[in-house]
């Protein structure tokens, strides 16, 4: 008879918080916070600071430190156990609410004074008089960056307005659409 050899589940899950680790790297956030969503996303139930540090292997610091910022990109959620004073993580499951909560973060005033920074170095550059091809080659690139700023504009105001209809409206125009 034929003997098959399946994966342990502590190796599948090591595997999938690595891949979740490249991707959140690729997108630009610490490769911590892949871990600690995978680790969270992966635990049936919310898990304290202590048991998210040995599962990932990051120390308590990087651990708070990024549980912090994936709590404020909506990503996970703090919970406490009556009778413990520990603070307890998991991880959200609505990835749409997750998306939502992504490009509401657009809006927060850092980036905005990021955006309108770039605003203001296109209306420098396109003010000047004097023409080089320096001086067209950034408008080229800056303008490029403005236009892809407009656009997560126009999608983090589309997903807001998308939301008020609630979530079964939108996926029934997205039914008809296909």
């Amino acid at each position: 008879y034929e003997t098959t050899m399946t994966t342990p589940l502590p190796q599948i899950k090591q595997e999938f918080t690595e891949g979740l680790s490249q991707i959140s790297r690729f997108w630009g956030f610490p490769k911590g916070m892949g871990a600690i969503f995978a680790v969270l996303y992966l635990s049936p139930s919310p898990l304290p600071l202590d048991e998210i540090v040995q599962q990932t292997g990051l120390t308590k610091g990087a651990v708070s430190t990024e549980v912090r910022a994936l709590a404020r990109l909506g990503l996970v959620h703090r919970s406490s156990k009556l009778a413990d004073r520990k603070d307890y993580y998991e991880a959200e499951t609505d990835f749409y609410k997750s998306i939502r909560s992504i490009l509401k973060e657009r809006q927060n005033t850092e980036f905005d004074r990021a955006v309108a920074s770039v605003k203001e170095t296109l209306e420098k550059l396109e003010a000047g008089t004097s023409f080089s091809e320096e001086r067209a080659f950034l408008i080229e690139r800056i303008h490029a960056l403005q236009s892809f700023f407009d656009a997560i504009d126009s999608l983090s105001r589309a997903v807001v307005k998308l939301e008020s209809l609630g979530l079964s409206n939108v996926q029934k125009i997205l039914g008809i659409l296909k």
